[in-house]
């Protein structure tokens, strides 16, 4: 551990402790970083205290505003940190609901403790679906029974169902929408094309100008508005005995037509099986039409066509791929001249679904 870390350690430890409930002699050790995510900095910390002179130890989540621009854009003005979005998010679904979530230890906007603003999380044991190779082609997804696939899947919609029948403004998140905006699909395809401009940084990517450009031309008039995840997939849950025991990653939450959502949740099921090269899925693996239903059921609400919401998903997913290159180009780690940007395994996957919403 180098000194710096230690430093920062101390500097973490002095801030938690008292957070903690009568906790003394705090001291913290590095446990290792998660191996995804492209936002907040995680880390995952050991820790060992004194409480009521017993010796305590648990394992906590940091999760800190990185120095690169956003992965995400920006709802509102009031939304321009990521962490402070997540945390605030987080703390409202919590008193609002029953989801299962991280519990929150505190946050901190002063970047003097650690040079950024962050948060503190308990830490939630258990697995997370891989994409890189893709759960659906390797690990305990691929060795579950079907029984246990088919739980799964179905409790992941639950979650999401769960997460759209949030009264948001009884939770006070209207200040997710700005004054004088509404909520539409309209206004998210506003927000997003620009942010795919500014990714672009000049840019020509013809599928995405294709994608917008029919986006545009088609817009569903989408439910009334809930409070949205943002990023719903099986890899943004924790998954203990087959069932999700926590749901993470909510900084890219907004209010809009809970069909973006669902839309989003397809268009990463279809990246997983068929963008993949599976052309038939494992047993209890349940098929699209069987996970629409379910979201009928589990939310009351009746879904039409989703074809829409699915490219606008891809769409948004290529974009953020664009982003996360410049990151790594801004920080050394690919060549100015890289070819990632507009050649990746999301632009099939929006142009296969593009292809069946024209259809």
């Amino acid at each position: 551990m180098s000194a710096d870390e230690t430093v920062e350690l101390d500097a973490v430890a002095t801030w938690l402790e008292p957070r903690l409930q009568d906790a003394a002699g705090l001291t913290l050790t590095l446990g290792g970083t998660p191996g995804s995510g492209f936002s907040a900095e995680t880390t995952i910390l050991l820790a060992e205290w004194r409480e009521a002179g017993e010796p305590r130890s648990d394992r906590f989540v940091l999760r800190r505003e990185s120095p690169h621009p956003a992965v995400y854009p920006a709802q509102t003005p009031d939304a321009q940190v990521e962490v402070d979005l997540q945390y605030r998010i987080m703390r409202a679904v919590a008193a609002a609901s029953d989801l299962p979530l991280a519990p929150l230890l505190g946050y901190e906007s002063d970047p003097a403790v650690l040079g950024s603003p962050f948060f503190v999380m308990g830490f939630v044991d258990g697995v997370v679906p891989i994409e890189t190779p893709m759960y659906t082609l390797e690990g305990f997804f691929t060795e579950i029974s079907p029984e246990q696939r088919r739980s799964m899947i179905t409790d992941g919609i639950r979650m999401l169902a769960a997460v759209h029948t949030i009264d948001w403004r009884a939770a006070g998140l209207d200040w997710l929408v700005p004054p004088g905006a509404e909520p539409t699909p309209e206004r998210q395809l506003d927000i997003w094309q620009r942010y795919a401009a500014d990714a672009l940084r000049g840019r020509e990517h013809p599928l995405l100008d294709q994608a917008f450009a029919w986006l545009r031309g088609n817009l569903p008039a989408g439910s009334s508005p809930t409070l949205c995840w943002g990023d719903p997939r099986p890899g943004n849950i924790i998954w203990r005995d087959h069932r999700a025991a926590c749901v993470t990653d909510w900084e890219a939450a907004y209010i809009g037509a809970p069909e973006l959502d669902l839309g989003w949740w397809l268009m990463f099921d279809h990246w997983a099986h068929e963008a993949s090269g599976i052309t038939e899925r494992a047993e209890g693996d349940l098929t699209r039409e069987e996970q629409i239903e379910l979201y009928e059921q589990f939310s009351g609400r009746s879904v039409g066509a989703t074809g829409w919401y699915e490219v606008f998903a891809a769409a948004r997913y290529v974009a953020i791929v664009v982003q996360v290159m410049n990151r790594w180009v801004d920080r050394g780690d690919l060549p100015a001249d890289h070819t990632l940007w507009i050649d990746n395994p999301v632009v099939p996957c929006l142009a296969s679904l593009l292809t069946q919403a024209q259809s």
